[in-house]
């Protein structure tokens, strides 16, 4: 379904970017796991894929920094000719209730999440746009469209993440360039875990239909139709991952 397209997933050594990093290999794409500290991790997300019989690399690179966003593509372009898939998976989290928020909390998940979307799209569509073809999917969350306790910067970056998904979609749409987001309300990984206070993931899972949330590969599986030509017709859309009920 995705032979020999090339892809960039950021934050790719783990959770939710290495399962979609994985499941772009498995349909024939050519991946570049993309990480900013966790080199370990990287490896073995391209380890885990090259021993399936795909092809992937690991590009270190910081996207909230311009230039590291730009080396990013140019490496990948200068390696395999192209881009076809930018999947803006990298994101962090600084929960705290607004009163005690600091700036640096604020800045550090606008950044990352909403920046880091901006400058690696950026520099993506340039060579997508002399290709006049591509897909970018960007990674939100529900969080963006209901908001939650704690969370006004991540909710207001992944709200960010959706207004910019729909507005460059309406940009790049003539070029042949398609982008679309994928909002998740809840996916389980294991830094995931680590990071939720006790008792605030029982109580998120009780507001899912399933009892639970989101397998990464389950959230993958929909970033995989909207890189593929099985989308073609859609851009400017957000997907929920969701089972979450009233």
């Amino acid at each position: 379904m995705l032979q020999d397209k090339v892809a960039i997933v950021t934050g790719a050594s783990r959770g939710i970017g290495a399962a979609i990093a994985i499941d772009l290999a498995a349909h024939g794409a050519i991946v570049i796991v993309n990480h900013r500290d966790s080199a370990e991790g990287a490896a073995e997300v391209v380890r885990s894929i090259q021993d399936a019989g795909g092809r992937a690399e690991a590009i270190q690179a910081d996207v909230s920094l311009l230039t590291e966003a730009q080396r990013l593509v140019k490496e990948t372009v200068d390696r395999f000719g192209r881009l076809d898939i930018l999947v803006n998976n990298a994101g962090t989290t600084r929960d705290m209730l607004l009163m005690m928020m600091s700036e640096d909390d604020w800045d550090a998940v606008l950044t990352t999440n909403l920046k880091g979307a901006f400058l690696v799209s950026k520099a993506a569509v340039r060579p997508m746009l002399r290709q006049r073809s591509g897909r970018i999917v960007n990674i939100s969350s529900v969080v963006g469209q209901m908001g939650n306790v704690g969370q006004a910067n991540y909710a207001a970056a992944k709200a960010g993440v959706m207004a910019l998904t729909r507005s460059a979609a309406m940009e790049a749409a003539e070029h042949g360039v398609r982008i679309n987001a994928v909002a998740p309300s809840l996916a389980m990984h294991a830094f995931l875990e680590k990071v939720t206070p006790d008792g605030l993931l029982d109580q998120l899972r009780g507001q899912e239909a399933f009892g639970r949330g989101a397998e990464p590969w389950e959230v993958a599986n929909v970033m995989v139709f909207l890189a593929s030509d099985l989308a073609s017709y859609l851009t400017g859309e957000v997907i929920s991952v969701s089972s979450q009920h009233a």
